[in-house]
């Protein structure tokens, strides 16, 4: 009876009939892989600061990024301006950097690198002057449409206003000025971020620059690469050993603190 079930349930094949093997097409795994090697791109041009994507996520180190590659900075008289552009590969200056402590599901709650937690003047300035967490010190990151904006306890969105450029929560509506990124300090995934880079086919030169960069130091805002050829990192890429090869050439830069 078994037998008879194992025939009854196979398909049939009539002879010199070939079977043609259906291909499986996973697009949204393609699709997935492209957008995570835009991401881990983003990050490594951010001094492997991530963008936050979840309100769950916005916790411990933050910086404000308002337009490209400028952020939020502190003043030592407790309020904030938005700070110089920085060069590709940078992150944020010690100034730049915020602590971000989670109140519940939906708010969060920042701390200045001189210990006061940020909240809301009369006039809408934000101001960084409180030694605890009330409720004009609490803020709520609305994402939509892979957009941020920062609503304060006013009913305001945060900014950055043109005339002075200082952080100030005016506004009840969102526009161009209202969208932030919340960066977060990513630099425990740098190993991963590489190999997954060092899978996809590239410049070499470009995925070299990109892997220096997430180890030197720039001491003297130089970055140092090893010149000449680079035949056998193309060898190394094809033959999958493109991590082993590029660790070799970075040990020999003397400017690298992994590798001396």
């Amino acid at each position: 009876m078994s037998e008879y079930n194992k025939v009854r349930v196979s398909k049939l094949v009539l002879k010199n009939e070939k079977v043609k093997k259906k291909k499986k097409k996973n697009k949204s795994k393609n699709k997935d892989e492209k957008i995570n090697v835009e991401e881990i791109q983003e990050k490594i041009n951010h001094g492997n600061w991530a963008e936050a994507k979840l309100v769950s996520e916005i916790s411990g180190p933050v910086a404000l990024e308002f337009g490209s590659q400028t952020y939020v900075t502190a003043m030592d008289n407790g309020l904030f301006t938005l700070g110089p552009p920085h060069d590709e590969g940078d992150g944020p200056l010690p100034e730049e950097i915020l602590t971000a402590i989670i109140v519940n599901e939906t708010r969060i709650a920042l701390k200045s690198g001189y210990g006061k937690y940020l909240g809301v003047d009369k006039d809408g300035t934000i101001v960084g002057r409180s030694d605890a967490i009330g409720p004009l010190e609490q803020f709520e990151p609305i994402f939509q449409d892979n957009k941020l904006a920062i609503l304060s306890s006013t009913g305001c969105f945060i900014s950055i206003r043109d005339e002075d450029d200082s952080l100030v929560a005016k506004n009840r509506t969102v526009g161009p000025n209202e969208l932030v990124k919340v960066r977060l300090h990513a630099i425990e995934n740098t190993e991963e971020a590489i190999d997954k880079l060092d899978e996809k086919k590239g410049n070499i030169k470009d995925i070299e620059k990109n892997y220096v960069k997430m180890f030197q130091k720039f001491q003297d805002k130089k970055m140092r690469m090893i010149e000449g050829k680079r035949s056998e990192l193309k060898k190394a890429q094809q033959e999958g050993k493109l991590h082993e090869s590029l660790l070799d050439r970075r040990a020999k830069t003397k400017a690298d603190r992994y590798c001396k």
